[in-house]
Order: structure tokens, then C-alpha cells, then sequence
């Protein structure tokens, strides 16, 4: 009987302890999910503000100052614009070697 006894002591210390590093484990585990949510909540809301950010950077009035100021670009005009015309090149006077029948390339 004092054998039987001594076995099922045992197995309830093992099960206690098994039970113990298995909140343990849980708690740790939980505390790491809520610092995850809490870190994507964070990076979320910086998405957001870079977003906010990059779409009043990309305004076409603040890009035209930028050109404007720092590439000291300037708005095309008639004024200002070179028109270019393109001519086809004349045949060249001396008539090409006359092309083989049948040849194979």
C-alpha cells in the first residue's frame, strides 16, 4: 500500500509541476501577444502618418516651388521653346547592288 501511495504521490507532484510551467508558459505567451498587438497598433498608426505626410509633400504647388527653387527649373513657354523638324536622309546617288534571287540569310 505504501508503494501504491508513494506512486501516486509522485505522479501528483509531476502533474502539479507540469500544471505550474504550463500557466507559467501561458502567461509569458499572452504577455508576448500583448506586446505584439501593442507594437502593431504602433506601427499602424505611424503608417498612417507617413502616408498623411507623403501626400502633403506631394502637393503639385509644393513640387512646382521645389523645381522652381532648387532645380531653378522653369515653365516651358513659346518664348523659351525650340521646335526641331525632322528631315528623311537623301537616297545616296549610286544605286545599291541589286539583291539576289533566292539568296538564303
Amino acid at each position: 500500500m505504501t508503494r501504491l501511495n508513494l506512486v501516486l504521490l509522485l505522479a501528483v507532484m509531476a502533474s502539479a509541476l507540469y500544471l505550474v510551467r504550463t500557466q507559467y508558459e501561458s502567461r509569458r505567451l499572452f504577455t508576448e501577444i500583448d506586446r505584439a498587438q501593442t507594437e502593431a497598433r504602433r506601427l499602424e498608426v505611424e503608417a498612417e502618418r507617413l502616408k498623411v505626410e507623403k501626400r502633403a509633400q506631394s502637393t503639385p504647388g509644393r513640387v512646382e516651388k521645389l523645381a522652381k527653387e532648387q532645380l531653378q527649373m522653369r515653365t516651358a513657354t513659346p518664348a523659351i521653346t525650340q521646335y526641331v523638324q525632322y528631315t528623311a536622309p537623301q537616297q545616296a546617288a549610286a544605286p545599291a547592288a541589286p539583291a539576289v534571287a533566292g539568296a538564303v540569310r
